[in-house]
């Protein structure tokens, strides 16, 4: 049976997977949703014994049920293959009692890869599948981790080009590195001079811009977006934590039936959502935690119900969770309002507004299993310090705020139930926060020597993706006001 999906602010036109994937944002800026979560057709002792490849495609050909089983199969197996470093794709790792699922070990070390190596197949072949001969703009606001992942996902696809904008002082220095060194004809990296919250307020602006689509037309182009708002990003994310889930289920960790928990360092809301995706379809997930760091508008709506970005931005060292507009909430409000595209479109008018909005105890009722704390950047080193000092496994900061948010929940409810912790980033990709909090000594070294250092302190081998960029000449210069967005992308498409 078709599934088909509809938009969080007006719920009139349904879509095909395929048309969903190649809008990326509904015409009224609403974000697309499943009309319903389908359930499993394998049960978990199923699920157990295939490959991560096997489980992506029982989960996928549920959501995008208007892909052949032949074009799925095939994006599935250009994705998931050597890009990544180890053959299991997403492995869990046991350290002081939690599972770290380890989502970094694709082509540019962090979580985004497990759905940015697959999107760019998903894309080209809607594209085919809707006969659409425009050239596919792909247009992206990174707070770090996206931009790199989106851009050696699209890099000389044919049929599309990438344009990646980023908050110059916002992101990490081997962050940076990897965006502006980038090859690809088709690439193109912005750095601009604002927050992550601008870019992407300015990306949400031109998808709106009627006018400037019309242009694009014209000239053979349309956009299309790689960010986490794009469905093809989210379901491909609900796959890991049904691998997981079946992963410790084969090994014994777990027994038949018995519940988790999962803790997942959280900014625009997509990981963590793809895990309650998760739960819908069957997998048994108990609590969802969610960890923010000192941009914590997210805890605070968890704890009041009232969702207010109105407070200063805060540059951390994990700085891909560093949003005050949480953009994938959206599509919870949403489903929490009982899929009232007109109660949920009245949220978003109220935060665009006024920058606040509050929901119903009906609709907080609805997100009980939902809980929210935060780690401040103290908290979040020591974290990293204590788990290096008792078992030598090394953590990146993100993985660290989960890591310090779930001892916080596990002490106030006293609940021990086994934990799957999302690992978003590899250690390697924010070398000089991790090393300073195991010894502020680290600090006088430069960024490639504590490279180095890292791998012999973890007793790691340096990721392909640090050792390309050590010498890698920079590629892309340009930086623009957040003004200056739209100018920017017609002058790269030369329109």
């Amino acid at each position: 049976m078709d599934l088909f999906y509809r938009s969080t602010r007006n719920s009139s036109e349904a879509v095909t997977a395929s048309q969903a994937i190649l809008k990326g944002l509904a015409n009224d800026g609403g974000l697309y949703v499943p009309e319903t979560v389908p359930r499993l057709e394998k049960s978990l002792e199923e699920l157990a014994g295939m490959t991560y490849q096997e489980t992506a495609y029982e989960v996928m050909k549920l959501f995008f049920t208007d892909f052949t089983e032949a074009e799925l199969k095939e994006c599935i197996a250009k994705a998931y293959d050597s890009k990544f470093d180890t053959e299991v794709i997403a492995p869990l790792v046991e350290a002081d009692g939690t599972y770290y699922l380890e989502l970094f070990h694709g082509a540019t070390i962090a979580f985004k890869d497990m759905a940015l190596s697959i999107l760019p197949h998903l894309l080209t072949t809607s594209a085919r599948k809707n006969h659409v001969n425009n050239e596919i703009v792909i247009l992206t606001a990174t707070s770090g981790d996206t931009g790199k992942a989106a851009l050696a996902g699209f890099a000389d696809v044919k049929g599309t080009r990438i344009i990646v904008f980023y908050p110059k002082n916002g992101v990490s220095p081997i962050q940076e590195k990897q965006m502006v060194t980038q090859k690809g004809d088709n690439t193109f990296v912005v750095g601009i001079t604002g927050n992550f919250d601008d870019a992407q307020t300015g990306v949400k602006q031109l998808f709106g811009d009627r006018e400037l689509a019309a242009v694009m037309d014209k000239a053979g182009f349309q956009f299309s977006s790689a960010n986490s708002i794009n469905i093809g990003r989210l379901v491909p994310q609900v796959v890991y934590y049904v691998y997981a889930c079946a992963q410790l289920l084969k090994e014994g960790k777990i027994e038949r039936g018995e519940q988790i928990n999962v803790v997942v360092p959280t900014g625009n809301f997509g990981n963590i959502l793809a895990a309650y995706f998760a739960k819908q379809m069957g997998i048994p997930i108990a609590k969802f935690i969610c960890a923010s760091n000192e941009n914590k508008v997210l805890c605070e709506f968890f704890e009041t119900g009232v969702y207010d970005r109105n407070r200063e931005f805060v540059l951390t060292s994990s700085p891909s969770m560093d949003i005050l507009i949480s953009s994938n909430l959206e599509r919870l409000i949403y489903l929490s309002a009982g899929a009232d595209a007109e109660k949920n479109a009245a949220f978003m008018r109220d935060l665009s507004e006024t920058g606040r909005y509050a929901i119903t105890d009906d609709m907080r009722a609805q997100m009980k299993d939902f809980y929210g704390n935060y780690a401040s950047e103290q908290e979040t080193a020591n974290t990293i310090k204590a788990l290096y000092e008792k078992t030598g496994y090394v953590i990146d900061t993100h993985t660290a705020v989960a890591a310090c948010v779930c001892g916080k929940y596990q002490k106030e409810t006293g609940d021990y139930t086994k934990v799957v912790l999302a690992s978003t980033a590899s250690p390697f990709k924010f070398t000089r926060s991790v090393m300073n909090a195991i010894d502020a000594k680290y600090d006088a070294m430069t960024d490639f020597a504590l490279v180095d250092e890292l791998s012999r302190l973890a007793n790691i081998a340096v990721p392909r993706a640090i050792e390309e960029i050590r010498t890698a000449p920079v590629l892309h210069d340009t930086v623009c006001d957040k003004e200056e967005m739209r100018d920017v992308v017609l002058k790269f498409l030369g329109i």
